[in-house]
């Protein structure tokens, strides 16, 4: 999503760590080895292998492989993984673009994810979320992320919600979550 990728370009340096928490086919996870370069991380995750291994191929490509961590797991495990101190983690509900439509990212793994990826973020650290409300599920876990987005403490986190008024209401958005302190 253009603007998920805005943010994460705006606050990403070299040797950052940060996580991709649904791969995919690895599109923020290139964004994310060319923004922290040869000195950070990125973990990047996913439930599907076919998804891991397009990742590989793209980071093989553009030679972004070495700075990566691929992990197939759900991202409801990436405490297991990454440590304290991130800049940025990335979500792209939904579905596999390409893959099996039946196949979506679940509501209640999502928010577990989300409250970890949250606590794990340095001061300043941001979690952006792109949510597509247009197939089966969606809505729900669209409704389920802005519930958990809206009960972070606002002493510690602002949160936004971010939506085209020029697109219909089952376009993509993004809610973005910044981490005060």
């Amino acid at each position: 999503m253009p603007l998920s990728h805005y943010f994460l370009r705006e606050r990403v340096r070299p040797g950052n760590l940060v996580l991709d928490a649904t791969c995919g086919n690895g599109l923020d996870t290139l964004l994310l080895a060319d923004l922290v370069g040869e000195g950070g991380t990125v973990w990047a995750f996913d439930v599907q292998p076919q998804a891991i291994n397009a990742t590989r191929q793209l980071l093989e490509r553009e030679g972004r492989l070495a700075q990566v961590r691929l992990v197939e797991v759900g991202h409801e495990r990436l405490a297991d993984f990454v440590p304290q101190g991130i800049t940025a983690a990335a979500f792209n509900l939904g579905y596999l673009p390409g893959g099996d439509t039946g196949l979506i990212t679940d509501p209640a793994n999502t928010v577990a994810a989300l409250g970890q990826a949250a606590e794990l973020l340095a001061p300043r650290g941001i979690v952006t979320i792109a949510l597509y409300t247009g197939h089966a599920g969606g809505p729900e876990e669209a409704a389920a992320v802005e519930q958990w987005a809206a009960t972070l403490h606002p002493g510690r986190f602002n949160v936004w919600r971010h939506r085209q008024l020029n697109r219909p209401d089952t376009a993509p958005y993004l809610v973005l979550v910044e981490r005060i302190r």
